[in-house]
């Protein structure tokens, strides 16, 4: 290992050791007071895009449908594969 590298590896583990040294005071957080996060949380909530009535119904029976298909979809498949495996079963 060269001088050059020696003197970055010197500075990196003294960078380290100043993290290590301040990551404890970076812990200590004041906590915020329940009136003040409530408030912000509201003021968040007006930012949403809430859907409309109509959306969230178009929604609702999409997610439905979608469920009832591919419900369908894995019933078949494992009726299917059960029967295959009764007619190998069978056959051996």
């Amino acid at each position: 290992m060269n001088r050059e590298m020696r003197r970055l590896q010197k500075k990196e583990e003294e960078r380290a050791k100043r993290r290590r040294q301040e990551a404890p005071r970076q812990r200590r957080r004041e906590r915020t007071p329940p009136h003040q996060f409530f408030r912000e949380v509201r003021q968040e909530l007006k930012k949403v895009a809430w859907p409309t009535r109509q959306e969230t119904t178009t929604f609702t029976v999409v997610v439905l449908i979608v469920t009832v298909v591919v419900t369908g979809i894995t019933f078949g498949l494992d009726l299917g594969f059960k029967q295959m495996i009764l007619r190998v079963l069978e056959n051996v």
